[in-house]
């Protein structure tokens, strides 16, 4: 029986949080009362998950029409999908391709049509911006892309920033990111591209497998990707490779949560992570504190918190003003 929206603990675990998120997307398809708006807006309200969650099932319900809104080019017969039929109702708790929750996450209800078309995101703003084929891309904090589909490939630049993509497979149309200098081909997968100022174009793969090359470097042959893999694309055309362990993964995508993870980074680079998600900024000015090593899931656009946190963990000071937090000894 589906679980009534309206009465449901204030404190529930993440597989419920996603069952009642479902429910109120599919209730929202359907059309809210002003009174259910407003329960619906108390429930976003008393935990953060709850809003990636919703946002998580309401592009997921999008994708799960959005073939009806394609016109006569569609040809459902090109593309690959579950080869059962599943209920709408699994498709908004199951989440499987999409997996995009984010805490306090935007959700772009209209997707992109096929060409031209470019979202962004703000510092510390994220969206989940269904695609025209049926994909969703997840984007993170400071964040531009630029869409151009046609009849034989779709193409993304990532110019700026971070973004999960999960591809609906199309053997006739490849899917192709370009961030720069470095181009990421898969027909259908869940991969992260990731293009920071000043760093090497970061590729990550959950699933499937994409493959990865420099432009620049024409005869230079692909570099192939499978799923738990990272890759670095810096500058000469080197690609470096690595295998990583499915924690690291999870750890590498905890923003879909509004989250940042740390795993033994320095203060600096904790510091460095947080400007990407606040205009408050973590001062460190001695050296020997900012190489202390972190370790802990911490709220993304909360940098104060952050340091507070740290300053009673390493003895340290908290000095805080508008738009920065000191830490020193």
């Amino acid at each position: 029986m589906p679980r009534v929206p309206g009465n449901v603990p204030k404190h529930q675990t993440a597989s419920e949080i996603d069952a009642t998120a479902a429910d109120w997307a599919a209730r929202a398809d359907r059309g809210l009362t002003p009174a259910e708006d407003a329960e619906l807006e108390a429930w976003l309200a008393e935990e953060p998950r709850r809003a990636g969650a919703y946002a998580r099932a309401r592009a997921v319900s999008v994708w799960s029409e959005r073939a009806a809104a394609l016109g006569p080019a569609y040809d459902p017969q090109r593309f690959e999908g579950r080869k059962r039929v599943v209920t709408r109702r699994e498709w908004l708790m199951g989440g499987g391709a999409i997996a995009a929750g984010l805490g306090g996450a935007a959700w772009v209800g209209l997707g992109l049509t096929s060409r031209g078309q470019e979202q962004l995101t703000h510092v510390g703003e994220m969206k989940v911006v269904p695609l025209s084929d049926g994909s969703v891309v997840s984007l993170n904090t400071a964040s531009h892309i630029r869409v151009a589909f046609n009849g034989k490939r779709r193409t993304i630049h990532l110019d700026a920033g971070e973004a999960l993509f999960d591809v609906v497979k199309d053997a006739a149309r490849p899917f192709v990111v370009v961030a720069g200098d470095t181009e990421v081909t898969a027909v259908g997968t869940s991969f992260v591209v990731r293009r920071l100022v000043g760093l090497p174009v970061q590729v990550l793969v959950r699933e499937g497998i994409v493959d990865v090359r420099q432009i620049s470097q024409a005869e230079a042959p692909a570099v192939r990707l499978p799923a738990m893999n990272r890759a670095e694309a810096g500058d000469g055309g080197v690609i470096k490779r690595l295998a990583i362990a499915e924690a690291e993964v999870e750890r590498a995508m905890a923003w879909r949560e509004g989250r940042i993870s740390f795993e033994g980074d320095t203060l600096s680079q904790a510091a460095t992570e947080f400007a990407r998600y606040s205009d408050t900024r973590i001062v460190i000015e001695d050296p020997a504190v900012a190489r202390e090593t972190v370790t802990g899931l911490f709220q993304a656009n909360d940098p104060v918190g952050f340091s507070k946190a740290v300053a009673v963990s390493f003895g340290l000071r908290a000095k805080i003003s508008e738009k920065q937090v000191r830490l020193y000894r």
